[in-house]
């Protein structure tokens, strides 16, 4: 029998009938409501993002490929896309998908009004997942691989600028770089979306690229740039390199973090806020448990002495006392689970705290539940909160027995 749990267990039960009964419970409320903070703030943090992660790679790829002398620029030379280049990068541990674009600057025209878009090329291969996520109206529109199609989806702020609804007809005018005319295509708007990212909502509308390669006077295998799509975003670096290594000396790979760098320098930013909460949170906590275990030495003095007094240890003390420390946190970190977790649930599912989308890119506050950081959280509380009470736990061993017996 452990003989120091065993007398731990009797001190906690005669606990519950002593004066030190609502300071161990204060103790359980502070542990409990600083794990329940400390994990809604991993969650909302992670889950914040995470969705922005997702938004800007759903919308143009983990990493792109394009001419070198793009620029950045929705003009930009023609990629040769053959089988033997897609092959090539679909072989690479790690890639989900590959797809082609086409972009072209121009400009939409409803009635009498008039905005400058660009034109994303898709074609029939063109993962739709994330546009479908986001359509509020319609539908994506319908790309087969024979007939170019004259349907276009257009975003919430397009719409409401030019007063478009589903199956209007819109006119959108390109300039002609090498002959120096505007060519006008004629298109149905099949559906409307909102992905909440300004910078893709004011601008991007998306069609057929056979449009594109057809004003450029490209052949059907000539597009803008490849979108590729990985597994694991945290290898995305890696991917990259082995990407680069694969093409010609006229063609780059550049993923997210290079091309939208304010975005990721930005989210990386949240971290800091995380720990200092933690920090704080672990803090409140420790000193919180500090003081119990001190109210909880000063109560059993006597009992110190006595069992000093009969050849216990010093670290027999130590752990009689940090075993019912131990206690009082398991029963502050299961509680503090309970709340911070349930309201994590109820947020994620039904949306309670809305935000506003011009501000944070989404429109409730996101949550993600993944296991690891959160069980993460519980084990460094733990770890975190017995190492600060080592220190009462040798107030206790360092007591004498006869100035401890002499003390009741």
């Amino acid at each position: 029998m452990n003989t120091e749990l065993y007398i731990a267990r009797h001190l906690i039960q005669k606990h519950s009938h002593n004066f030190s009964r609502p300071i161990i419970r204060i103790s359980i409320l502070s542990v409990m409501l600083g794990l329940a903070v400390m994990l809604l703030s991993v969650s909302i943090v992670t889950g914040f993002k995470k969705e922005i992660r997702n938004k800007v790679t759903g919308f143009a790829g983990h990493i792109q490929i394009n001419k070198y002398d793009s620029n950045s620029s929705f003009e930009a030379s023609p990629i040769n896309y053959g089988d033997s280049l897609k092959q090539g990068i679909e072989q690479i541990d790690g890639v989900r998908h590959v797809q082609s674009v086409a972009t072209k600057a121009g400009i939409m025209q409803a009635k009498e009004d008039m905005l400058g878009i660009i034109l994303k090329g898709v074609d029939f291969n063109f993962d739709t997942a994330f546009f479908v996520k986001h359509i509020l109206e319609g539908r994506f529109p319908d790309i087969g691989p024979d007939k170019r199609s004259d349907e276009i989806l257009i975003s919430k702020y397009i719409a409401d600028h030019l007063q478009l609804a589903l199956k209007d007809t819109v006119r959108v005018y390109f300039l002609n770089n090498i002959e120096t005319t505007v060519r006008g295509r004629r298109l149905f708007v099949s559906g409307i979306y909102e992905t909440s990212f300004e910078e893709f909502d004011e601008s991007f509308v998306v069609a057929d690229q056979r449009h594109v390669q057809r004003l450029n006077n490209w052949t059907k295998d000539q597009v803008s740039g490849i979108e590729v799509f990985i597994d694991d975003f945290d290898h995305m670096e890696a991917i990259t390199e082995k990407i680069y290594a694969k093409l010609d000396y006229n063609l780059t790979a550049s993923n997210a973090k290079d091309l939208y760098p304010q975005i990721f320098d930005w989210l990386a930013l949240q971290d800091i806020n995380v720990v200092v909460i933690l920090t704080l949170m672990l803090l409140v906590s420790s000193v919180s448990m500090i003081s119990t275990l001190l109210v909880l030495i000063l109560e059993r003095t006597t009992t110190i002495g006595v069992l000093k007094a009969l050849g216990t240890q010093n670290v027999s003390i130590r752990k009689i006392f940090l075993y019912q420390a131990v206690y009082i946190i398991i029963r502050g970190l299961f509680w503090g689970n309970l709340l911070g977790l349930g309201l994590a649930v109820l947020q994620k599912y039904f949306g309670i705290i809305k935000l506003d989308q011009a501000n944070y890119y989404m429109s409730e506050v996101p949550i993600n539940l993944d296991i690891l950081p959160l069980l993460w959280v519980n084990v460094l509380s733990l770890a975190i909160i017995l190492l600060f009470l080592l220190i009462p736990s040798f107030i206790a061993s360092k007591i004498s027995p006869v100035s401890a017996i002499r003390y009741e």
